[in-house]
């Protein structure tokens, strides 16, 4: 996604009001650890649910590397999320071989796009499931 500081920072003041709804999607904001600086990173993503989970997918818009807050959680799962005016914890996972294709159509419905990027990339797109 290609969002700016100044997007994370509009949601956080008006509790997601300005910025939840985009494209005809939902935006969350995930909070994660640098994996190098170990400064908190703040990245606005388009979501999912699954149940009680959150559904992000690490597609770097069909990039051959995968984003950075991908790599940091896969460094340290433990982060941070803001839907709306609510800030919570949760721990992220990779979506197993068996739940993906169902979780993958979850997320392309609500952006379609997401099949034309792992289209553009011989990577595997993981879904990465957010539980509280």
């Amino acid at each position: 996604m290609l969002f700016g500081q100044e997007h994370v920072e509009r949601y956080r003041a008006t509790d997601g009001k300005e910025g939840h709804d985009w494209q005809g999607s939902q935006v969350l904001i995930l909070t994660t650890k640098g994996r190098k600086s170990g400064e908190q990173r703040d990245t606005p993503l388009i979501y999912g649910q699954s149940g009680e989970d959150y559904l992000i997918v690490a597609s770097k818009g069909g990039a051959d590397t995968p984003p950075a807050w991908w790599l940091n959680l896969q460094a340290d799962p433990e982060a941070e999320i803001q839907v709306w005016g609510d800030r919570f914890k949760v721990r992220a996972r990779e979506a197993g071989a068996e739940e993906k294709p169902v979780l993958w159509e979850t997320m392309t419905g609500h952006w379609p796009a997401y099949d034309d990027y792992q289209k553009q990339t011989e990577r595997p797109i993981p879904v990465v499931v957010l539980e509280r």
